[in-house]
């Protein structure tokens, strides 16, 4: 029997805590119900379990109880009761606790791939972890495995790192928008400061720089002390991190920025202090050197904290449709609860324009919903008593009851909204290449410098020493790769904001890249191709069909038919036969044993036992229906470019309508464009030959499957892909799933909706190929840009390491000024902001939309 049994956690702090303690309690006894109380510490637990067994699994869930002996008189009892016997109920199995689950953590200190790596690396060393994967990106990891919460943050710890479990998505998303908030500023004013100091600095070399004698000490001592003020305030995590990794015998970007701009303040001051000593060639100072570096670097981490937050976007909306709480009828009794705490088979009520917590089946009520933020369809669907709705729909004007059939995680939206936050993990591969380049340039560079300073120590001409500091302090300056570090996020986010500006939403910067890369682009026919709104516009009655001619009993059957599918033909169907039945005051028509044919059509029988069948021509075929008489009409209609379905009642056919979906009015001059950018153009479609031939001709496309069932669009990517193409796939539909998700880029086609979502990595708002074309136009844009950037970041250190080394001395006399090193690389970022911010200048092609002569192209091809 279950009892209730109370519990005071100090540990509860929201109801993310309690979700994971609900999880915890469940796993245990899944018919268990948990309410918690953050403000007041209070658990709530209805359960078979004892008090013993409930406190052992708080604990172990990282939430253990307060005074639960108090408690112990009380549940004796109970234990007794649900023990035969008197006997303590059995232990559970010391196994149940080693169960893979997925958790996510929070990471803080993270400014590189070197420290993802360390992450990731201390992570997957832990007891019990399967897998783990930490993504740079949103500051995150995610791990597979039985380990405990606490385990995995002390070894995030244990390498210099911090790290917080992630309970509840949304209240983490809204956490880190937050902080990303604070810290955008943060480093946005750090880098005003750093660039105020540096930017005049950087002028007066070329209008008044003293020389450190006399008053001109005190001047460039104000200037160190100011430089200082910028490393230890702006600039102070650079080394804060570069002690820790020192620490932990690692190197990272924060090692180089430390290391140049400390190099280059402490030479400087060490020319100021000592400067009547030193010979003219030694008395570079390069304190702008310092803060020009660390305001620039700054200012390329807040253009990247703010496009990180961009990306973002799609999952806040996604977390948005979820609703907070939920009308549960428990008992007669009508309560609202949190929506975690809302268990299958609950009976939930929606009241007009509310959004629906759960997954669920109607048992109560009539209403239409809004679906089109899960399925792109803009006209609301009607439902009623057996039909299945979706978590963050929208009902309409009714009311209704539903019984949940999945909650929480297990729900459509969801399920989504997990494959978006876990595709979240992946990161351009070019941006990984940097990364691991810089954490190999570290050491590197630290033993040229080591050597460059052996060299000159021991076969140098005279002054030796002096010769020795300036070329080693020179090559860790002119070394610093700061420009490595701007070179892909700056260009990304303009990139990423350029695409935008022209109706193209880029979810991860891998699907940016791979889409400068697509060789063949699958399109899909309708909604894609066409306007995807199809209208009945030619029917032909069979009158020797079973119905004596009955013209209005036929379309009734059709409208009946057409109401439980969901297919853009059902709709227009459904309205055409509707409207006419309406005309000829029949009677609506009836039927019991629906059932919905994937690519085929619907099948179902009259109240007196006649079959129905109402599909394309295959559908009747494989049930041996004789369609012999209307193939001539068929075969017109096709020439037409019509979609055919065919309607057959007791074995008979009786009617065939002709379907006209019209095509968009710029998709003659998008395909054009997209074959002008390189593109093979291919059209997969359900349709039939004919119909996809005159589509195919009218739009310009040369090769073209029809008759394919969504498994045969997901094979025949798989079949292009394996002859070495690089496959971008267009899809506006939840059944161009399978199709978007195999394709190496998937464009999600809608008018600024969430369609099929966790499938494509690109989403158009505009209805256009147009927008396919641009996505792919900026992506090759982008990517040769960031080439661009790294090629001449890697250029300065390439070609300034030798000469900092000073092999030009034995042809010059000179060795290379500290001072015009630090110059170099303050210019190798500013050329590398320069170079990204050409990008805003950039416009694709063709952007005109199609005129008036294609658009009466498109009409003839569909008339």
């Amino acid at each position: 029997m279950n009892a209730t049994l109370e519990r005071q956690i100090p540990g509860m702090s929201c109801q993310g805590c309690v979700k994971r303690m609900r999880e915890a309690i469940q796993a245990e006894d899944p018919n268990a119900e948990v309410v918690g109380v953050p403000a007041e510490k209070r658990l709530d637990v209805v359960t078979r379990l004892d008090g013993q067994t409930l406190d052992r699994v708080l604990s172990e869930a990282g939430y253990p109880a307060e005074g639960a002996a108090a408690s112990g008189e009380e549940e004796a009892p109970i234990r007794q009761a649900d023990a035969p016997g008197g006997e303590a109920p059995a232990e559970p199995d010391a196994g149940s606790g080693e169960r893979a689950t997925t958790r996510r953590l929070a990471i803080g200190g993270m400014t590189c791939a070197s420290c993802v790596k360390s992450v990731q690396q201390v992570l997957e060393r832990t007891p019990g972890v399967v897998s783990a994967t930490v993504n740079f990106g949103t500051h995150t990891a995610q791990v597979q495995g039985s380990a405990t919460e606490e385990a995995m943050v002390q070894a995030v710890e244990s390498v210099g790192y911090s790290a917080d479990p992630i309970h509840d998505l949304r209240q983490a998303e809204e956490a880190r928008a937050q902080r990303g908030q604070r810290e955008y500023r943060r480093l946005l004013r750090g880098s005003v400061w750093s660039l105020a100091l540096a930017i005049p600095l950087m002028i007066s070399m070329f209008v008044f720089h003293p020389q450190p004698e006399g008053a001109g000490r005190l001047f460039w001592m104000l200037i160190g002390g100011l430089t200082l003020a910028v490393m230890a305030l702006p600039g102070r995590h650079f080394f804060v991190n570069a002690w820790k990794n020192f620490r932990h015998h690692q190197a990272n970007m924060d090692t180089l920025i430390a290391m140049g701009t400390g190099t280059a303040w402490a030479y400087s001051m060490a020319v100021v202090a000592f400067a009547p000593w030193l010979p003219e060639m030694a008395r570079g100072i390069y304190f702008e050197a310092s803060s020009m570096i660390i305001g620039l670097v700054l200012l390329g981490n807040a253009l990247e904290l703010r496009a990180r937050g961009r990306t973002s976007d799609a999952l806040k909306r996604l977390l948005d449709l979820q609703s907070r709480t939920a009308r549960v009828i428990r008992d007669g009794e009508e309560r609202e609860v949190e929506i975690d705490e809302v268990r299958e088979g609950d009976h939930i009520r929606v009241r007009p324009g509310e959004r629906l917590p759960v997954d669920g089946e109607v048992i109560e009520g009539q209403s239409h919903i809004d679906e089109s933020m899960l399925t792109g369809e803009p006209l609301p669907v009607s439902k009623a008593q057996d039909d299945e709705v979706s978590a963050g729909t929208v009902n309409g004007k009714g009311s209704l009851v539903y019984r949940a059939t999945r909650v929480g995680a297990d729900t459509r939206l969801g399920r989504i909204t997990e494959q978006v936050a876990s595709a979240q993990n992946s990161r351009p591969p070019i941006g990984q290449l940097a990364d691991r380049i810089s954490s190999i340039f570290v050491p590197s560079v630290m033993i040229i410098a080591v050597l460059t300073a052996l060299v000159w120590y021991n076969v140098g001409p005279e002054p030796r020493i002096l010769h020795m500091l300036v070329t080693a302090t020179t090559v860790l300056i002119i070394a610093c790769p700061c420009a490595l570090g701007l070179a892909t996020p700056i260009s990304t986010m303009i990139g990423v904001g350029k695409a935008a500006e022209h109706g193209v939403l880029v979810r991860s910067g891998d699907a940016l890249q791979t889409a400068s890369r697509l060789t063949t682009l699958v399109v899909d026919k309708t909604g894609t191709l066409t306007e995807g709104k199809p209208q009945v516009t030619e029917t032909h009655f069979f009158s020797d069909a079973g119905l004596a001619g009955d013209d209005a009993k036929q379309l009734g059957l059709v409208a009946a038919l057409e109401r439980g599918s969901e297919h853009p033909l059902a709709a227009a169907l459904l309205a055409y036969s509707e409207e006419r039945a309406e005309e000829a005051v029949a009677e609506p028509a009836e039927i019991k044993n629906f059932e919905s044919v994937t690519g085929g059509g619907v099948k179902a029988d009259t109240l007196d036992g006649r079959a129905l069948l109402l599909g394309n021509a295959r559908l009747l075929e494989e049930a041996g229906i004789d369609l012999g008489k209307a193939r001539h009409s068929a075969e017109e209609l096709e020439r037409k470019a019509r979609t055919v379905v065919y309607l057959a009642v007791d074995g008979s056919l009786t009617a065939l309508f002709g379907i006209s979906d019209p095509l968009r009015h710029d998709t003659v001059e998008a395909v054009k464009r997209l074959q002008d950018d390189g593109l093979k153009v291919v059209m997969l479609t359900g349709d039939n030959e004919h119909t996809a031939r005159a589509i195919a001709r009218a739009v310009g496309i040369d090769e073209f499957r029809a008759g394919l069932l969504p498994e045969d669009k997901h094979a025949e990517i798989e079949r292009l892909q394996g002859e070495g193409e690089v496959v971008g796939m267009v899809g506006d539909g939840i059944n161009d799933a399978p199709a978007l998700a195999q394709a190496d880029v998937g464009f999600a086609i809608g008018q600024g909706t969430d369609v099929a979502i966790e499938s494509a990595g690109i989403t158009l708002v505009r209805g256009s190929l147009h927008g396919v074309a641009a996505a792919i136009e900026i992506s090759r844009a982008t990517l040769a840009n960031i080439k661009q950037n790294l090629v001449g970041a890697f250029g300065y250190n390439t070609l300034g390491i030798p000469i900092a080394a000073g092999v030009l001395y034995p042809i010059t006399g000179t060795l290379l000024s500290p001072m015009i090193a630090g110059a170099a690389m303050s210019l190798s970022s500013i050329t590398v902001v320069s170079n990204a911010n050409r990008l805003r200048l950039f416009s694709p092609s063709g952007e005109s939309g199609g005129g008036e002569e294609n658009s009466s192209q498109h009409k003839e091809a569909t008339s």
